[in-house]
């Protein structure tokens, strides 16, 4: 999410296969309950799924000291297990690891010698305690036939702003392969500063913006107290990217406009502490020095190419600046990344994790009332600009490059899954030069999991006829933007097959509840060969 305005003024003014046998298998423990409670209290996690391995996370607290952000407490060594089943009857890897205040006592297995597209249950075990047990997937080999592969879909989660029913809903459905989220895992924000429409649902910890390592391990932490987010975890490997507020927002190469420098410290040191405790507390592997953008690729059917939109991105600018071909988004070698892993790949659909919009928005002509909650959210300058600098749209040379090498090299299939900007949308990606020749690629737009939005914004329930006429504004405005969505808050559900690309929205029937259910509010999906969408009028089975 992105603001131009002062942050502070701006927070003022806006104050599984088996069914539900997934779940169960996900939160099951052995050994005894209150030694696993207070031993392994953070839950498990398996991520970045390969056709001969997956990565696994958990964490220790040892001893009462050895709290998250404390650096204290002993070193110690963590068993961990695979098995082929939720019993451990079969066992396929286990080993040691050592973990200790150097790592905030976090655990993270690269385990590798598995079979492809397997489902394995693992666990990770201290003293006589063993910690809740995971369950994960192994990737197809890149060479398979796959019939079908679902996905959930999700980004911005605000601990005050709510509940994670988002995650609950998606553990429960048991017909899912994959978890990906885009970003805003976690806020940076001190309590209150960033709430639910101007009310903390619940403190986050620690109750201050986050600026040191210790800050970011403890925020890590208050997340994963989370039981849906634990849930989701133990249920399903997750791929994930981050955007700006798991660092601060607006973040930049060199900065972010919620950093002061000379009052909150150097930008760098920030930086370095938030990569670290992002590092010892997500399931992703990095790659050299530190690098998150990656593939991974699900038989031939899918390769999800996951950007890092954050680390060599210049400075968000305004006005005729955003055309400026030495200003980019991606970097230089992201880009050149991303141009070949899209027209040199052999699987049928090519998905992007893309944190930011990219679809052009055009709002020059929309009425006052909102412009102004627009501009909160979405970061247009007040003098009326008709871009938001800190998506695609200001970053218009990258955006011209990535399509017209689409266009050049006649790449197909290609669909971009999108967060940030807690609102949802089914989009045709074009550009100004490229309108008339029809769009190169499909984008898909998830909304918040609480994070908030339009009718937020305005203070009026969801579904109110501003928000509704507003939608409409849009659309009538950006002809390539087929359906939006502006107050929900929930997930996506992917659907690819060999003949299509189809996204879900669900939205929560209410985020401040801890039961809230969810609904289904639209599908559209993309055939094989086109880029045009289309709407579907029945959820998917």
């Amino acid at each position: 999410m992105t603001n131009t305005l002062d942050r502070r003024a701006v927070l003022r003014i806006a104050g599984a296969s088996t069914g539900t046998a997934v779940l169960t298998a996900a939160l099951t423990t052995t050994g005894p309950a209150h030694a696993t409670a207070s031993v392994f209290r953070h839950g498990v996690a398996s991520g970045d799924p390969l056709p001969d391995g997956i990565l696994l996370w958990s964490r220790v607290t040892p001893t009462d000291e050895a709290q998250p952000g404390s650096g204290a407490g002993p070193d110690v060594q963590v068993t961990w297990q695979v098995g082929t089943d939720p019993d451990f009857a079969t066992i396929v890897a286990q080993g040691t690891t050592a973990t200790g205040p150097a790592r905030d006592h976090t655990i993270k297995v690269a385990v590798d010698g598995l079979t492809p597209a397997t489902t394995y249950w693992y666990r990770f075990g201290y003293g006589d305690a063993w910690s809740p047990t995971g369950r994960t997937m192994t990737a197809p080999p890149p060479d398979a036939a796959v019939d079908r592969l679902r996905l959930g879909v999700v980004s911005c989660a605000n601990w005050e702003a709510g509940y994670f029913s988002a995650y609950r809903h998606l553990a429960a459905r048991g017909d899912l392969h994959l978890v990906v989220h885009l970003g805003d895992y976690l806020y940076e924000y001190g309590t209150g500063q960033f709430d639910a429409g101007g009310t903390v649902v619940r403190p986050v910890r620690p109750v201050h913006e986050v600026l040191t390592l210790a800050d970011y391990r403890v925020r890590h932490a208050c997340y994963k107290t989370d039981p849906d987010l634990q849930a989701l975890h133990a249920a399903l490997p997750w791929v994930i990217t981050w955007d700006d507020h798991e660092v601060a927002n607006d973040q930049w190469s060199g900065g972010a406009e919620n950093h002061t420098p000379g009052v909150e410290g150097d930008f760098a040191a920030r930086l370095a502490a938030a990569r670290q405790a992002y590092f010892e507390w997500m399931p992703v592997r990095a790659g050299a020095n530190g690098a998150i953008h990656r593939r991974l690729r699900f038989g031939q059917l899918a390769e999800l190419s996951m950007l890092d939109l954050r680390s060599y991105r210049s400075a968000q600018a305004s006005g005729t600046a955003v055309d400026d071909p030495n200003r980019t988004i991606t970097g230089d070698d992201q880009m050149s990344w991303l141009k070949a892993g899209l027209t040199g790949s052999t699987a049928r659909w090519k998905l992007v994790g893309n944190p930011v919009m990219m679809a052009r928005l055009d709002l020059g002509s929309l009425p006052a009332w909102l412009l102004g909650p627009l501009r909160e959210l979405l970061g247009i300058p007040q003098n009326g600009a008709v871009l938001n600098p800190d998506q695609w749209d200001g970053y218009n040379a990258d955006r011209n490059e990535l399509v017209d090498h689409l266009r050049a090299n006649r790449t197909r299939d290609v669909v971009f899954l999108t967060g940030d900007i807690h609102t949802s949308w089914a989009n045709e990606v074009t550009t100004r030069s490229t309108v008339l020749s029809g769009p190169a690629a499909a984008e898909f737009v998830v909304p918040s999991v609480t994070s908030d939005n339009i009718d937020d914004f305005l203070g009026l329930p969801p579904g109110n006829s501003l928000s509704v006429l507003g939608a409409s504004v849009i659309r009538a405005t950006n002809p390539h933007v087929r359906w939006t969505e502006l107050d929900g808050h929930g997930y996506g559900v992917l659907e690819v097959t060999p003949q299509h690309c189809r996204m879900d929205w669900y939205r929560l029937a209410e985020r401040t509840s801890p039961t809230s259910g969810s609904s289904w509010v639209a599908g559209w999906s993309v055939a094989t060969g086109s880029s045009r969408l289309r709407q579907e009028y029945t959820p998917l089975p």
